[in-house]
């Protein structure tokens, strides 16, 4: 459940702590004095997306933690590597004026989509706009498959779906008119031949360039390599280094048994002639490679610039032209062979329509097993909201397989004995989709761990007794789940166990809010505020005391414990 929520500079809150408690929670307050603020924070505690607009006036951030008890091994946790601390669990938000956030769980910081995660898990959030919901057909199907868990059958349904929409896909590119294919065709073989043609193979524009670069300059190698070749081998004329270290080897030659020093010399002019010996052999390799003939280069140069425009049109490289090869060559033989192929996709086309329909039939019959027994929840749910000739009904209409089935649903209700069944949109008030959608989240909610749930003026359009069986059946949901409600109704307001006042004020041309718990004479006072406005009279006051008695002998009967 959630324990404390502390809020720092979000909207015209500075600063508040909230301390929740178990059972139902109100909120109750003047319109505009920040009831929804104190929704807000919870939601961006949660994870939820946020403004920066939501940062209270001058401050440079806002910040929001909620401390979690009795926190159950949720999966969220586990993915996340955050363990509860004695089963306490305290989400942290910061959000600055440039849009970024800062979160933490336990101290770790996670993501905000890791807070979403974790939050998802922990408290539900039913705004008062969510009766509007129920009027979009869409969602209708969503509903009904989160009652019924009936997410194997949609998982297997969609895997079969998705296989079948694959091959639709490939047929689909390979059918076109002739006119097209035509055009196709000739466009794909002139591409081929003229790669071919080139005969490209990995490596050679590099070889090219390199080849190029010494041609290109091959005047000033040459020179040197030739420089090189007369100092180390002479000519007829002169004698070169290797010869003139071969004459001095050998006249130490004769003195090498006169000692060590004469040996160790006479070994290391051997291998100086050695050296210089070899170094002449290299630059004599080397002034071979540069005898080319007069055409090479303009060759050279028209080969790099042949594969200069093959670049340009096929690819950056020469391997990424030849990857285009292989691939236009494969899609010619798709287009050529195409008839024959979608021969085959056709007849898999076949049996991957038998398989959507046989499993778009299982998902439907488990659909229709969870709507019967849906349909009986919400009439009971319904009773007990004060809506006893209410019928509600779930139709199903057959249409197009898509990626959610092949179901249409729909909720119907009768709101008056004896008329027909009709879309809720159409004859449902603001007051019955309240009702129906708390009814709906109560049913939904029965078997998911949440353990808190949040509504936000639900109540909207109910009043007299039906604010009655709402506050009833909002205290009997506060037996399994930690609830907090905020609320305009006295009924709802005096069935709570713990009730809160937001509260508005100004402080040096300042607006502030507070949230204070309400002892019992203060509740008195609020809820007869909540009845009759700003001048209380003891008559209101004495209806808001029996509102208040009236509160615990229902809890009293019901076998729960009364305020504290």
């Amino acid at each position: 459940m959630l324990q404390l929520l502390h809020i720092e500079n979000i909207a015209v809150i500075e600063e508040a702590d909230i301390t929740f408690a178990r059972g139902f929670n109100a909120l109750t307050g003047e319109t505009g004095a920040g009831k929804s603020i104190v929704i807000d924070a919870m939601g961006a505690v949660l994870g939820q997306r946020t403004s920066r607009d939501l940062i209270r006036t001058g401050a440079p951030k806002a910040f929001v933690s909620a401390l979690f008890t009795d926190v159950p091994p949720l999966p969220a946790l586990e993915e996340n590597g955050i363990v509860p601390e004695n089963g306490e669990l305290l989400l942290q938000r910061e959000i600055y004026g440039d849009g970024k956030n800062a979160c933490r769980a336990n101290g770790r910081p996670i993501t905000v989509a890791q807070l979403r995660q974790l939050g998802s898990g922990l408290l539900n959030i039913h705004g008062q706009h969510d009766g509007q919901l129920l009027l979009d057909e869409e969602r209708h199907c969503g509903y009904l498959d989160s009652f019924g868990k009936v997410f194997p059958q949609l998982e297997a349904y969609q895997i079969c779906y998705r296989a079948l929409e694959e091959i639709r896909r490939k047929i689909r590119s390979l059918k076109m008119d002739e006119a097209e294919r035509a055009r196709r065709v000739d466009a794909l073989e002139h591409q081929i031949e003229e790669i071919e043609r080139a005969e490209l193979r990995p490596g050679e524009e590099e070889e090219l360039l390199e080849r190029r670069n010494l041609l290109r300059n091959s005047e000033k190698f040459l020179s040197a390599v030739r420089g090189a070749a007369f100092y180390l081998s002479g000519d007829e004329d002169s004698t070169g280094a290797v010869a003139l270290l071969e004459e001095a080897e050998a006249a130490l030659s004769g003195a090498r048994g006169l000692g060590d020093r004469f040996l160790q010399l006479s070994e290391r002019l051997n291998a100086l002639r050695s050296e210089a010996w070899d170094i002449a052999e290299t630059v004599r390799d080397m002034e071979a490679e540069l005898d080319f003939s007069p055409g090479e280069l303009d060759a050279i140069e028209s080969r790099t610039d042949l594969i200069y425009r093959l670049k340009k049109k096929y690819g950056a490289t020469v391997e990424e032209v030849l990857a285009f090869l292989e691939k236009s060559r494969e899609e010619l033989d798709r287009i050529q062979f195409a008839d024959d192929t979608i021969a085959r996709l056709e007849k898999d086309l076949e049996k991957a329509e038998r398989k959507v329909e046989k499993a778009a039939a299982v998902l439907t019959e488990a659909r229709k097993a969870a709507a019967a027994a849906l349909e009986g929840r919400i009439q009971e749910e319904l009773r007990q909201l004060d809506m006893p000739k209410v019928r509600f009904a779930i139709c199903f209409d057959r249409c197009e397989a898509g990626e959610t089935g092949a179901d249409e649903v729909r909720f119907l209700m009768s709101a008056n004995v004896g008329e027909d069944l009709k879309p809720i949109q159409k004859i449902a008030s603001g007051g019955e989709l309240a009702r129906i959608m708390l009814a709906l989240k109560n049913v939904l909610a029965e078997d998911e761990s949440v353990g808190t749930m949040v509504f936000d003026e639900v109540d909207t359009g109910v009043s007299g007794r039906a604010a009655q069986k709402v506050a009833e059946k909002l205290c009997q949901v506060s037996r399994t789940k930690q609830v907090l409600c905020v609320t305009h109704l006295p009924q709802l307001a005096a069935m709570a166990d713990t009730h809160f006042s937001v509260e508005k004020g100004e402080r040096s041309g300042r607006t502030y809010t507070r949230v204070v718990e309400l002892s019992r004479g203060e509740r008195r006072q609020e809820l007869a505020r909540l009845t009759g406005g700003t001048h209380i009279t003891e008559a209101q006051l004495t209806g808001a005391e029996e509102l208040i008695r009236a509160a615990e002998s229902y809890k009293v009967s019901q076998g729960m414990r009364t305020e504290k």
